[in-house]
């Protein structure tokens, strides 16, 4: 019967996953497309989703450096913080993005292909961590370490990447922004 237990909790788990990775670009895409009218607009989010980006960025280097010092209680806690951090970023980045029209990129010449570049691989890469995350974090939970370890070894740097050039679109979008 324990196999069998194992069995459903992986086939629960992977079409948790599923869904949940093709349903949050589909309501971030419907989103985008609807405007609040009635809510002034929440310009004083960009810094703040930014900030929670470049927490989120120490938090799993933090969480990396833990797990290599064996402090497994103490990386679980920075791994469940920074999932909770993305999830606010989102839910964040949403209503900013539901109440203000949209920031176009300011820049010129070479600055704006690297702007441009930046953000475009950071838009695809944020498409395709959240399945990342969600498999990683349910092979930790089910205790299958050695699964877990090979997805995290590439989760994390992407992961990392999203964290860090959002704080870098954010900077190079700011003196741009209407307030």
């Amino acid at each position: 019967m324990s196999k069998f237990n194992d069995i459903y909790d992986g086939l629960k788990y992977k079409t948790l996953i599923v869904i949940v990775s093709i349903l949050i670009p589909v309501v971030v895409l419907i989103l985008f497309n609807v405007r609040i009218t009635s809510l002034p607009a929440l310009t004083f989010l960009p810094p703040i989703y930014a900030s929670i980006n470049g927490l989120t960025a120490l938090l799993l280097l933090s969480a990396l450096y833990s797990i290599k010092n064996k402090k497994i209680r103490q990386h679980e806690l920075l791994m469940k913080t920074s999932i909770f951090l993305s999830l606010v970023f989102l839910v964040m980045y949403i209503l900013y993005h539901m109440t203000t029209d949209p920031t176009p990129f300011g820049g010129e010449g070479l600055i704006r292909y690297f702007y441009f570049v930046i953000l475009i691989s950071h838009i695809t890469l944020s498409v395709f961590i959240v399945p990342m995350v969600l498999i990683t974090y349910v092979r930790a939970i089910s205790k299958m370490i050695d699964q877990h370890k090979k997805i995290a070894r590439i989760t994390f740097p992407i992961w990392l990447y999203i964290a860090v050039t959002g704080v870098v679109v954010y900077i190079m979008i700011s003196p741009y922004y209407v307030h």
